[in-house]
């Protein structure tokens, strides 16, 4: 943290000021974007088995009282090994971009919002704030990139003849629908990703805070790998069963939304009839497996995401927590 206090030190009669926060080079925040895109990708992707399995259950209503593992095996029985993977490429490429775009845009408005704070006394003070903000910003733009291949993956797991990949698939939703078909999902996905990327950044952030006040400076200076690797890991599978309570009531909806459930007429008032039917039970069901889920990919992500930004030569990102 101390890298990135500003401070004052005259030097033969000349006082020498060290910038607030460090200056991001263009080839750090690519280096941010990379190994963002990467971890994303990584663990979304090999996670498409479940995905799979979780819409078809989700919108077939001949899977629509299976378990994940049930409803695994009769997709496996009909289609074969590869009906699991159906939809590899949008997921990819969509977590590829998404995932780029929300741990560098993270890194970038956390930046901006430090500086705005002036002082790193008033960035520690409100470093909650800017935690929420950098990732609800970082997140909301990125899913501008996410939303299109959502629904092209959606439709390719749901109806398989819809097209034959991502190309094919993404195509056809842009010939057929437009604009409004390939963004319809934007406020549903919003309503599920921001309060996700503000459980996995925040408490993330607090878990590593928390874990440094327990240490002296000595010993966190002489970490071992494995204790940085333990701390690491720790702290992702809070951050991931934290972003999975906060977003697990829109992830309900959503998928209510893709069964065709609810009210005609704008998207924010069919997600209020929803929420208003489900109750506080109903949009709460199923949280336990993501939970689980949810932890491996988020730590998954972070493990991955530190270890890229180290091979590529990244700094870290920017401390403001409290001593």
């Amino acid at each position: 943290m101390a890298s990135d206090k500003s401070d004052s030190k005259p030097r033969g009669g000349t006082v020498v000021t060290s910038p607030l926060v460090p200056n991001f080079t263009l080839r750090d925040y690519s280096a941010f974007f990379t190994a963002g895109a990467l971890c994303a990708t990584i663990t979304h992707g090999a996670m498409t088995p479940l995905d799979v399995v979780k819409t078809r259950i989700q919108v077939d209503p001949e899977l629509a009282r299976h378990s994940l593992l049930s409803g695994g095996r009769k997709i496996i029985a009909a289609e074969g090994p590869k009906g699991l993977m159906t939809g590899f490429g949008p997921t990819a490429v969509g977590y590829l971009v998404q995932g780029g775009g929300k741990f560098a845009g993270y890194e970038f408005w956390k930046k901006k919002f430090v500086e705005i704070a002036g002082s790193q006394e008033v960035a520690v003070q409100y470093r909650t704030a800017i935690y929420l903000g950098a990732a609800s910003v970082g997140e909301f733009f990125a899913d501008i990139l996410l939303t299109p291949l959502e629904a092209t993956r959606i439709r390719l797991v749901s109806d398989r003849t819809y097209a034959t990949g991502l190309v094919t698939g993404f195509t056809r939703l842009a010939r057929e629908g437009g604009l409004r078909d390939m963004y319809a999902g934007f406020l549903p996905i919003l309503c599920k990703q921001i309060p996700y990327a503000i459980g996995q950044f925040t408490v993330n952030e607090f878990c590593h805070e928390l874990a440094n006040r327990s240490m002296t400076e000595e010993t966190r200076a002489n970490l071992s790998g494995v204790s940085k690797f333990s701390i690491s890991l720790g702290s992702g599978i809070i951050a991931g069963f934290a972003a999975a309570i906060l977003s697990h009531p829109a992830d309900t909806l959503l998928s209510q939304i893709n069964k065709g459930h609810g009210p005609g007429g704008p998207m924010a008032s069919r997600l209020y009839t929803l929420a208003k039917e489900a109750g506080f039970k109903g949009l709460f069901a199923g949280l336990g497996p993501r939970m689980v889920m949810t932890a491996g990919l988020v730590s998954g992500q972070f493990l991955i995401y530190g270890g890229i930004k180290e091979a590529l030569g990244a700094p870290p990102g920017i401390e403001i927590h409290k001593d």
